[in-house]
């Protein structure tokens, strides 16, 4: 027998950390290959983390509602295998505390009876584990390590090296997480309000005292007025809002599109394409085509900003707004969009839109997205001013389509006509986009949807 180290996986390019939301699985049950063991979330989606190895779970190395850096052994597993799984075999590297017992001597500890049959022994270093950990608990604040993520909160809110140091930390080995910094910030702002406003009426406390910046209860009542207390992902989506509007300089450009043809065309198909493909080709992925086409042919769309740098993205990456049955939203990530059929499109924007439906997207699915597309004509919307999502530099809106009447040159004169009509919006950084780049892309956009060939077999 062996004992397996259970890592946080990788989960995308800009996930450093993750939040212990629920254990599946209880110390002494079995764990099948591939079966979930922990729910977790990031600030991105949540989603749960298999087990690669069939066995028992022996021990958990975090609690429920703590954070976990990618990489931490986060639960050790016992499996019959000899043939055990390394650390260096697995995606994510190994959790080393300074100083300990090689991971060999963790992982992989096992012998042979005076019969032939194998036992597990009892893991060597056990101990010096639990001395490391009581030194890393007395290490001093400036030796403290933080992640990314906190670092970035940290300065964007003024926070010196020196605050920092004195935040105490929720995380494992006292490890200063998102909400340890969001807390301290919280606080401080009372404690600053508290300095230059005089003491509140009574009646009117509860309004800073009693109401915590996380709180188990959903909704109180306030006279006539109900106070819901925001969820997890609704407080992630304020944030990153606000965040966007703060970083970027948004300016909008608008056009109108006669997509007849285009819709013509899609009620001709459907019906046998369904028939073929089992499932249905909607509006979306017919949009996410032009639009790829769209930034090939201007490639400056397809960039962000660091600092007074622009990085041009070298992939089409086109993130679809979804949004959920609970109200929120969340925005997978078909990657290399120009590279796939439009066969290929609709079956990627299907799965992503099911699995975002269920819940079951994975933290990968959300990230590396380069340019958004949103559908706001899905709610009878006719056009729309979306917010960029940070890094990227635009997002664009489509409305509903809608019969017009409208004016139509022809060989014989202008004549009016019952046309399907739409209008796309889209928002830009107007530090790296102006707006005849902006206004230009999206009428091409256009252009690519009003010329659809009626003919095109799929």
């Amino acid at each position: 027998m062996a004992i397996y180290k259970l890592l946080l996986p990788k989960m995308g390019e800009s996930v450093s950390e993750a939040t212990i939301t629920k254990w599946v699985k209880s110390v002494g049950d079995t764990i099948e290959e591939d079966e979930a063991v922990v729910e977790i979330a990031t600030d991105k989606v949540d989603s749960d983390v298999p087990s690669p190895v069939a066995g028992t779970l022996t021990k958990v190395l975090f609690e429920e509602n703590q954070v976990v850096q990618v990489g931490d052994a986060i639960a050790w597993i016992e499996t019959d295998s000899d043939d055990m799984l390394r650390d260096d075999d697995q995606d994510t590297p190994a959790f080393v505390n300074p100083g300990s017992v090689s991971d060999e001597e963790i992982i992989d500890q096992h012998t042979e009876t005076t019969e032939g049959e194998s036992e597990v022994q009892e893991i060597p270093g056990v101990g010096l584990l639990d001395e490391q950990q009581a030194a890393q608990n007395t290490v001093s604040p400036s030796s403290r390590f933080y992640s990314p993520l906190v670092k970035n909160i940290a300065q964007e809110e003024g926070i010196s090296p020196e605050e920092l140091d004195e935040i105490s930390g929720s995380g494992a080995d006292g490890r200063v997480t998102k909400q340890d910094v969001l807390d301290h910030l919280h606080n401080r702002a009372k404690s600053d309000a508290a300095a230059t406003t005089p003491d509140p009426a009574p009646q009117a406390a509860w309004s800073a005292d009693t109401t915590p910046v996380q709180t188990a209860v959903k909704s109180v009542s306030s006279g006539q007025d109900e106070i819901i207390a925001m969820d997890r992902m609704r407080k992630l989506i304020a944030d990153h809002m606000v965040h966007s509007v703060k970083t970027s300089p948004h300016v909008a450009s608008f056009v109108e599109a006669d997509v007849t043809h285009l819709v013509n065309w899609r009620n001709k198909i459907k019906d046998s394409y369904k028939q073929r493909e089992g499932e249905n080709i909607t509006f979306t992925p017919i949009f996410i085509e032009a639009i790829s086409k769209a930034i090939k042919d201007f490639p400056m769309i397809n960039v962000s900003v660091d600092g007074h740098n622009i990085i041009k993205r070298k992939h089409i990456n086109i993130g679809m707004a979804a949004a959920l049955p609970s109200g929120n939203l969340i925005v997978p990530v078909i990657k290399n969009a120009d590279q796939l059929s439009l066969v290929g499109l609709s079956k990627a924007v299907n799965d992503l839109a099911n699995r975002s439906r269920s819940n079951k997207l994975k933290p990968d699915d959300t990230q590396g997205g380069t340019f958004t597309f949103s559908n706001i004509g899905a709610f009878g919307n006719i056009m729309g001013f979306p917010i960029i999502n940070q890094p990227q530099a635009a997002i664009l809106a489509v409305g509903t389509i809608k019969k017009r009447p409208a004016v139509l040159e022809t060989a014989d004169g202008d004549v009016i006509a019952i046309r399907h009509m739409m209008y796309l919006s889209m928002s830009y950084d107007h530090r790296v986009i102006d707006g005849a780049l902006g206004g230009t892309f999206l009428k091409r956009v256009a252009d690519y949807l009003e010329n659809w060939d009626t003919n095109r077999e799929i």
